[in-house]
């Protein structure tokens, strides 16, 4: 079953919520409540809590500017960086408390990121982007040489390139090669942000494969932020939509793909067929689940 948003107020925005029940399993990674705040003032995230449990993929859908990268950033802990913080909620990943700690400490407890944009090495080949990946773990040569035969099975494209400069590389190679950067690094979550973008149809279709191919053979879990809603709830088990910093519906990624509320407003599509930009404007500001 999906959620709803909480009632609105006069200005649209969803009244504050009731303490959430108590359980007595905790969640793999579980984010609650937090807000962000840009330069001492700019809020962001407004309230958003998020649940991902061991071994499943998540999708975080929303438009551009609907606050995906700033949430996956607030896991990561890479807002400060950004002159970014967060000044409420907390985060916690296997029962731990994450949002104090470093960048680097969270990837050696096993949480990955993989930006938007890719942002490959440019000038480094693609094997040596990939060896980067390893760089937090202390390991032989030979356990060195067993991940990256993983990688490449995974993406047999980038064997074939293993020794080309990845500045020259193609779109959807960065892509497998973020990815597979972020594999060397053993990851027990991947938080993946916009794999779709810029990217052909069937070049996207199979970096999705992959995702659930690392999800049920090596059980890496994702939080993948993506607009492609479409796509995105056809790979995922779960799903939260995002609309400017706050979280208005959520459930199984199965109930929210024949949702009309969403088909309507991100596909353009209701049981009357495709609607026009027109219609899709109007719907907009007269959204259901703000109502």
């Amino acid at each position: 079953m999906f959620r709803r948003s909480r009632p609105a107020n006069a200005h649209g925005f969803p009244m504050p919520a009731a303490p959430a029940a108590k359980t007595d399993v905790a969640s793999y990674l579980s984010v609650n409540n937090i807000e962000v705040i840009y330069d001492h003032v700019i809020l962001v995230l407004k309230g958003v809590s998020l649940q991902v449990e061991e071994g499943s993929i998540v999708a975080l859908l929303g438009a551009n500017g609907a606050g995906k990268t700033t949430t996956l950033k607030a896991i990561s802990n890479l807002l400060r960086a950004e002159r970014g913080d967060v000044t409420k909620g907390t985060i916690e990943f296997m029962g731990q408390r994450v949002d104090q700690r470093t960048p680097n400490e969270l990837v050696r407890m096993g949480v990955c990121q993989v930006m938007e944009g890719r942002h490959c090495f440019q000038h480094l080949t693609v094997e040596e982007n990939l060896l980067t990946g390893a760089f937090t773990r202390s390991i032989s040569r030979a356990d060195l040489k067993a991940d990256l035969e993983l990688v490449y099975t995974y993406f047999p494209r980038l064997k074939e390139r293993r020794g080309s400069q990845s500045g020259y590389t193609s779109g959807g190679e960065q892509q497998m090669t973020a990815i597979g950067r972020a594999l060397m690094a053993r990851p027990k979550m991947i938080l993946l942000d916009e794999p779709s973008m810029g990217l052909a149809p069937q070049l996207v279709e199979e970096i999705f494969e992959i995702v659930r191919d690392l999800n049920t053979k090596e059980r890496v879990s994702f939080l993948l932020a993506e607009q492609n809603t479409m796509v995105a709830l056809r790979f995922a088990d779960y799903g939260y939509i995002l609309e400017n910093g706050r979280v208005v519906m959520d459930g199984a990624a199965q109930d929210l793909a024949q949702n009309e509320d969403v088909k309507e407003f991100y596909l353009g599509l209701s049981t009357a067929g495709r609607k026009s930009f027109r219609d899709v404007k109007h719907y907009r500001r007269r959204k259901r689940w703000l109502a």
